[in-house]
């Protein structure tokens, strides 16, 4: 059937491409993965066994490396997956040998406002409903692993308050003396359960448990997840689990999950979850999986372990950072990168002409509410003004040394004069532009969007990170607050103040990356303010440890590592055919 975006909403579209997909075994044959590499599940998903595969493919080389960003999204989001999906289509029309590397979606945005990120119209990820709905397991195994460590850390605190050191010796168990209030870890949910953000745990007796204030992150934010996409193998990731800080002990000594003597048992809910997941998009082009931190509260992009697999199977690889600019894409280019070794030949800057009319003065629209009528008219001044935060983000990817390709994701509402204003002002800025309807066309509406970026892919760039690890810590965080935020300083509460000079006197922790977290609404720490905010402080409330995924994390702001649900969640609309089997409402 034809497939119409304009009458057709994105579950309708998928189902319908479903029915003339590529089974998993013909993606395998294609990516030329031999018979043992291919894991499957079911027969239009599976992993990939990526030791076996990296190992066969170890010298052949790299394909060229694309990382998908963008401004500054308004509350609705500016279709970044969607472009990263029309991409690889536009590349596939083009005859090129590509392959995506894209994050799993969280079940909290899945069910909430943003929906499951596997793109729209005709540039999604299918089949969507598993896509959208679990796929093969790898956040449930994160949930369970993390949980796990929970379990443990709850467990041993009840044990040690129950018992005395002689008693504890006979279980062969010493004393961790863990500082109730120190306790770092928390317990995870893949739901935005706001009623969870602060709980008590053991109310009883004696043998209910430990009783103090704890609570839920969504489970996307955990550092096993973080983990999951920094580690190289599985052996690295077994090692990073280890180190995991999850609490202190009343001299300020850190307690980690191997002291706890879990760390082994985490590790075994991953050792599947380590392979990633193989897909596609809906006119064919293989789709890599694989793990989905967001990059306001975590590190924000899809495994090392996927990108170094599609690079070797690829000639291309199109990867995506979490929001815009300022925070995905600079943690996919100073901590993602330096994990890796890898380094990107283009970085694409996803702008939307109503998300520039947002930043240039329109009125911010609002999730559940009626767009404002103010974007279905044109307003070039508007347009204008609003640039001024694409140009931002374009000379963040600059100072990175990328090569920066402006993608204007086009909806029917742009006119001419909007879309000349935007090309006008960033090649003045020395992007390359390209209009995309992959929305509508797929990748036929991709192709100028294809040519730019191959183009800006046989450009050498001039890599480099923003900061080295020997540069100290609040150093660092004042570099990323005044080149990627465009921010005058920086503040700190008493505590956070305390952790960071700690921190710098530790020899460990010092030489640790450094992972944001910050809203991804604004360039500054507050939402509220669009465009390119001018003299603001950054405020830092909190300082994190994240041993394991081997960065520490700075909490700016009011943000909060557990999303809540709206009034008007999407699963109002979500719904099953009993019929079938099939699920119906999903975007």
């Amino acid at each position: 059937m034809q497939l119409d975006p304009t009458k057709m909403k994105d579950w309708q579209i998928a189902e319908a491409a479903e029915e003339h997909m590529k089974t998993v075994y013909q993606l395998g044959d294609e990516l030329g993965l031999d018979k043992e590499e291919l894991l499957p599940y079911g027969h239009y998903v599976a992993k990939i066994d990526y030791a076996k595969a990296l190992e066969r493919l170890k010298d052949r080389p790299d394909g060229k490396y694309i990382d998908v960003t963008a401004i500054t999204p308004t509350p609705l989001g500016e279709g970044k997956s969607t472009c990263a999906v029309g991409l690889m289509e536009g590349l596939g029309k083009r005859g090129k040998n590509v392959v995506g590397a894209l994050r799993q979606p969280s079940g909290g945005p899945t069910f909430n406002i943003k929906g499951s990120a596997a793109g729209g119209g005709l540039a999604q990820v299918i089949p969507l409903s598993k896509f959208s709905l679990g796929l093969t397991g790898d956040i449930n195994a994160i949930m369970n692993a993390h949980n796990l460590g929970m379990v443990a850390l709850t467990a041993r605190m009840q044990h040690e308050a129950n018992y005395t050191d002689e008693q504890l010796a006979q279980r062969g168990l010493k004393r961790l003396d863990i500082h109730p209030k120190s306790v770092e870890f928390r317990w995870i949910i893949d739901f935005c359960a706001q009623a969870l953000r602060n709980i008590t745990l053991g109310l009883g007796g004696r043998m209910d448990g430990f009783t103090m204030q704890s609570g839920f992150n969504i489970a996307v934010s955990s550092e096993i997840m973080a983990i999951l996409a920094v580690a190289t193998d599985l052996k690295d990731l077994r090692e990073r689990i280890g180190r995991i800080v999850v609490a202190y002990d009343k001299t300020g000594k850190p307690v980690t999950t191997e002291d706890l003597e879990v760390a082994g048992a985490m590790t075994a809910w991953m050792v599947e979850a380590v392979n990633p997941n193989l897909m596609q998009t809906i006119e064919g082009q293989p789709c890599l999986i694989h793990a989905g931190p967001f990059a306001n509260i975590a590190i924000g992009q899809s495994s090392v372990i996927a990108d170094r697999i599609g690079l070797k199977l690829g000639d291309y690889l199109v990867t995506e950072s979490g929001f815009g600019a300022d925070i995905g894409f600079e943690k996919f280019w100073n901590l993602k990168c330096r994990f890796s070794g890898l380094k990107p030949n283009c970085a694409v800057v996803v702008a939307t002409i109503r998300a520039l009319k947002c930043h240039g003065g329109a009125p911010i629209p609002r999730p559940g509410r009626p767009m404002p009528e103010e974007y279905a008219r044109e307003n070039v001044e508007w347009v204008e003004k609003g640039t001024a935060n694409l140009l931002h983000h374009i000379e963040t990817v600059k100072k990175a040394g990328i090569n920066p390709v402006v993608c204007i994701n086009a909806f029917y509402t742009d006119t001419k004069d909007e879309i000349a204003a935007v090309r006008r002002l960033c090649e003045a800025a020395g992007a390359r532009v390209a209009v995309s309807e992959h929305w509508l066309k797929g990748g036929d509406g991709a192709l100028e969007f294809a040519d730019a970026v191959v183009d800006a892919c046989e450009e050498p760039n001039d890599f480099r990170y923003l900061y080295e690890l020997d540069v100290p810590l609040r150093k660092r965080i004042e570099m990323i607050t005044r080149e990627v935020y465009g921010g005058a300083g920086v503040t700190y509460s008493p505590e956070a103040a305390a952790k960071a000079e700690a921190m710098e006197k530790d020899p460990e922790l010092a030489k640790l990356g450094t992972c944001m977290v910050k809203t991804h609404l604004s360039l500054s720490d507050n939402p509220n303010l669009k465009g390119v905010p001018k003299d603001w402080t950054l405020h830092v409330r909190d300082i994190l440890t994240y041993k394991g995924a081997g960065f520490v994390v700075p909490v700016a702001g009011a943000i909060s590592l557990m999303p809540g649900t709206g009034s008007d969640p999407a699963y109002r609309r979500i719904d099953v055919d009993v019929e079938t089997g099939k699920v119906k409402g999903l975007f």
